[in-house]
């Protein structure tokens, strides 16, 4: 990888931003024996993917981290690129903390109340049903896609949900997912997700779900893999600004490098591309898509202790709570078990109030909750780690950008349709597994085969 150039480079084509997204993309070319460039704003590539080693050198996931089935695109990247899984421990008594006391279930759906899990269980059956009506390729056109992107999750949960319970569940299970709130986001956007992954036990569980493995070495080591395999081509330290195409091809500017290429993949979050400036000016229903995807809130929390205690007390290290700055925890110890880690999630609202405090008060709330978790020894961590996806510069939040209402429904055909020579990837832009991993994988891979049509035909003429 190159770290620094000053030089006017030429590629086939030139991909922006070196996630997975775009690693993905600059792959599948490459494999074509495509000539290609990658641009990188930051100084790693990854993107949402980010493992940090802590002060002993235990990997910390500070972004997406998980595989589980049917994510075969992550799987089989991974593979190649000789990264191996180990499961995510799911062994022992779930926490589930409410009105001020600790109660404890086992499985995947809390029974601490028979009426709320039978609630529970009926919804997840009905919105399962309803999600498979939506097309995964064009959302806006389910039957009943103008009533349902017309209202928030909010609105629906208020509506179709009896008990308070299981609204406050579903509040969880949302920002578990999205983190934003239920009222941020189009109800339509939430059943299309729900399909993208499957069902909404699938996007909920450990076990025969979306959080079922990790990955020996965190997440960014698969990432570090390919721009190994890429070389040269990824270049780092690169923030672009401007993006010129006329009939000649496309020109893509960052203050110390200059690509001209075929064509340009931009493998970055709509609500990213729309601040970049391009030459001639975007279509204003595209440039609209992207005003209207923000990206949800989150801040991500390690704590690590000599020993996962809670293990030996019979607890799986999985909490989730109606109330405090963190309401989601996992057990993300490494696969020896040493050391102990306890992950938490402080999303929506409470990160968007906490992150605008200090690190030290986040520290002591995030301890406050552990502790009602766990016991006193939570308040003891030698080490706490946190990550702030909406500072960062080149991100600005996380899981991925979501729809609010109407988004579907009056821009949705702009979010894949490439705009001359400019084409879209992205998680956000997924068809299958929208918002995770395996998404952005599909989407570069999709971008790639798009920009292998067009120079083909280019190529055709040309004969």
């Amino acid at each position: 990888m190159n770290q620094q150039d000053t030089r006017v480079r030429q590629a086939d084509v030139v991909v922006v931003g070196a996630g997975f997204a775009g690693l993905s993309a600059a792959r599948a070319l490459v494999e074509a024996s495509v000539d290609v460039i990658v641009l990188e704003a930051r100084d790693r590539v990854g993107g949402r993917s980010y493992t940090r080693p802590a002060r002993d050198g235990t990997p910390i996931d500070l972004g997406g981290q998980w595989i589980g089935p049917t994510q075969d695109r992550l799987a089989a990247l991974a593979e190649a690129v000789g990264v191996a899984t180990f499961p995510t421990y799911n062994e022992g008594k779930n926490i589930e903390y409410r009105h001020g006391q600790r109660m404890t279930y086992e499985g995947a759906i809390s029974t601490v109340d028979p009426l709320v899990t039978m609630e529970t269980v009926e919804t997840i059956l009905t919105l399962n049903m309803m999600a498979n009506e939506v097309p995964l390729d064009a959302p806006w056109n389910a039957t009943s896609a103008a009533q349902w992107d017309a209202q928030t999750v909010a609105t629906w949960m208020q509506q179709n949900i009896e008990s308070e319970g299981v609204r406050n569940l579903f509040t969880l299970a949302v920002l578990a997912v999205f983190s934003v709130e239920p009222q941020d986001l189009s109800f339509l956007h939430f059943l299309f997700c729900i399909h993208s992954g499957g069902n909404l036990n699938q996007l909920l569980s450990v076990a025969r779900g979306a959080q079922e493995r990790r990955f020996h070495g965190g997440s960014q080591s698969i990432a570090n893999a390919i721009a190994r395999e890429l070389g040269e081509r990824v270049i780092l330290n690169a923030p672009m600004h401007t993006i010129t195409q006329d009939t000649g091809g496309v020109r893509v500017e960052s203050d110390n490098i200059i690509v001209s290429a075929q064509r340009a993949i931009i493998a970055i979050p709509p609500t990213l591309a729309g601040r970049l400036r391009y030459r001639p000016a975007l279509p204003g229903y595209r440039d609209q898509l992207t005003q209207r995807m923000p990206m949800g809130t989150i801040i991500k929390v390690h704590c690590l202790y000599e020993t996962p205690f809670w293990r030996e007390e019979g607890f799986s290290g999985q909490a989730t709570s109606f109330d405090g700055i963190v309401r989601v925890t996992f057990d993300n110890s490494p696969e020896s078990g040493t050391p102990g880690i306890l992950m938490g999630f402080i999303e929506g609202n409470e990160a968007r109030i906490w992150g605008r405090r200090s690190l030290e008060e986040r520290c002591a709330a995030v301890l406050t909750c552990l502790v009602r978790y766990f016991g006193e020894k939570a308040a003891r961590p030698y080490e706490y780690i946190e990550q702030n996806w909406a500072d960062e510069e080149y991100t600005r939040g996380c899981y991925a950008g979501i729809m609010i209402p109407g988004g579907w429904t009056t821009y949705g055909e702009a979010l894949r349709a490439p705009i001359g020579r400019l084409h879209w990837a992205g998680t956000e832009t997924a068809t299958v597994w929208n918002g995770y991993l395996d998404g952005a994988i599909q989407s570069g891979q999709r971008a790639a085969a798009e920009v292998l049509d067009a120079l083909n035909r280019v190529s055709m003429k040309e004969r």
